[in-house]
């Protein structure tokens, strides 16, 4: 729909800020805090879930922070047909009885989410998921949500072209 690197019409946009961001996330670790959830591991999702997990690590005294890298988005609008887990491989063994919150930036077709919740599924004691934004298409109703949006969203982190 939209070309690499060109952003959408301002009405089809959602802008998050950084100071936003802080807010948000804050606000989704409360809401972590306050179904009695406690996770012992959180899986962030690369890129966009690395911001997340850290917030959500630091505000949910959680130090045990893991990334899964996993590629789908290759433009605004654009993806891979699926989604592939890039090396290094997660090796989840001896976390069978651990509660593990699995963080992203945005549940838009939620596969990516999928894929990650389907890897820790019978390896881990417990699976949730967290995001800033879920969008009505997503595949994974997320246990955790700030936000819910049908927009594309320019994330702080990745509204400006790279410098390289």
């Amino acid at each position: 729909m939209y070309g690499q690197n060109v952003k959408p019409p301002e009405t089809d946009l959602e802008v998050l800020t950084w100071d936003a961001y802080g807010a948000a996330a804050r606000e989704l670790a409360q809401q972590v805090a306050d179904s009695g959830y406690k996770p012992e591991l959180i899986l962030g999702i690369a890129r966009g879930g690395l911001f997340l997990a850290g917030s959500l690590g630091y505000a949910l005294s959680v130090k045990n922070l893991y990334v899964m890298n996993v590629e789908f988005y290759t433009g605004v609008d654009e993806r891979l047909e699926m989604p592939v887990v890039l090396p290094p491989y997660l090796d989840l063994v001896d976390l069978d009885d651990t509660k593990v919150l699995v963080v992203d930036d945005v549940a838009d077709t939620g596969r990516t989410l999928k894929l990650v919740d389907d890897f820790c599924e019978g390896k881990v004691g417990e699976v949730r998921t967290a995001v800033l934004y879920h969008k009505s298409q997503s595949v994974v109703d997320c246990d955790y949500v700030w936000k819910n949006t049908e927009k594309w969203i320019d994330f702080p982190w990745s509204s400006e072209d790279a410098v390289i």
